[in-house]
């Protein structure tokens, strides 16, 4: 299938070929939901964590002795039930979030979600973007001309390889991020609405598809 290239002043000047096998794949809602939860668990750290009695402080003793003084029996201030005790069932920086995503179900959801992102017009391919200094403004000018508005997280720049220009210049933006091909995940195509892709980081795609027919 081709699509529109565009040049960094909004102008379509070309068409490219996207692999089918990476933007012609069925929606498939209920895996991309699973690789998703999946992935934010494998990126999560446990923070909270809660004493339990072995672990708070005091209570060395016995308050008062187990008979006599006509009040319940205890045998430790840390217990639980006394105020500034342990704390029962409480949350623990031990637990451990992660899950197994298999590497295949990884990559299908992934293009599952760059076919629904073409199918609803949120993929569009730029030729080039060739700034002269890291200038936040310059850059802003060039996304403006395919994003309806600057509200947050409207497009993410996928490069083919690092580029200190273009990266410096979007880092302050708060409706746009950048990223490379390689480290592109299911994460950050579903949180940006519109995905750009240099036609040098659609070619890298399509290699590696046709590398994989192989």
């Amino acid at each position: 299938m081709k699509v529109d290239v565009y040049n960094q002043k909004g102008e379509v000047i070309d068409k490219i070929e996207l692999s089918e096998d990476i933007f012609n794949v069925k929606w498939n809602p209920v895996l991309v939901h699973q690789v998703l939860v999946a992935m934010q668990n494998n990126q999560r750290k446990p923070i909270a964590h809660t004493k339990n009695r072995g672990e708070v402080s005091g209570g060395g003793r016995k308050p008062w002795r187990q008979k006599g003084t006509g009040r319940a029996r205890h045998g430790s201030i840390r217990s639980p039930i006394w105020i500034g005790g342990g704390v029962t069932f409480g949350p623990r920086n031990e637990k451990k979030y992660q899950k197994k995503i298999n590497k295949k179900a990884k990559q299908l959801a992934l293009f599952s979600a760059l076919s629904k992102k073409l199918t609803d017009g949120e993929i569009k391919v730029i030729k080039e973007i060739k700034i002269n200094e890291p200038k936040t403004k310059e850059m802003a000018k060039i996304l403006s001309q395919f994003l309806n508005n600057q509200k947050k997280n409207q497009g993410l720049l996928v490069l083919p390889q690092s580029d200190k220009n273009i990266i410096r210049a979007t880092r302050n933006l708060s409706f746009a991020q950048v990223d490379v091909v390689d480290n592109l995940n299911l994460i950050d195509i579903l949180k940006y609405k519109n995905i750009f892709f240099l036609s040098e980081a659609i070619n890298k795609l399509n290699k590696k598809s046709e590398d994989k027919v192989k």
